[in-house]
């Protein structure tokens, strides 16, 4: 199941394990990314707030998280690549996976068609 937040964040769900990234109209506004900061795995993410950073040529942004859990891995190819969210923001270059705790909280989430209903 794949899910998006209005902040073009987007989490596909495996089972109890959701992993997050960012749109391409995400990677597409913020242009060349250069640096990624992912959380530690068993940190714990709360929805909404800021879960990591990515900064591009053009500014920084905070990417939050579109579920409450624990993060379980982040992605170790961004730290040496993070070129990879431009050139596949909806697979390698994917963010954090977390272990997600309070399944009801998918229920706020837009499914792709809402998402691409939404401006901008």
């Amino acid at each position: 199941m794949l899910r998006f937040t209005k902040n073009h964040e987007w989490l596909r769900i495996e089972a109890n394990i959701g992993t997050v990234g960012i749109t391409d109209y995400a990677q597409q506004q913020l242009g060349d990314i250069v640096f990624v900061e992912l959380p530690q795995p068993g940190s714990p993410v709360v929805k909404g707030s800021a879960a990591a950073v990515v900064e591009s040529v053009k500014a920084a942004s905070d990417v939050y998280s579109p579920i409450s859990g624990e993060v379980v891995e982040s992605n170790p190819g961004l730290s040496s690549n993070p070129a990879l969210i431009n050139s596949d923001p909806m697979g390698e270059g994917w963010f954090f996976k977390v272990k997600i705790f309070y399944p009801e909280e998918l229920e706020d989430l837009m499914d792709a068609n809402a998402y691409n209903a939404q401006e901008g």
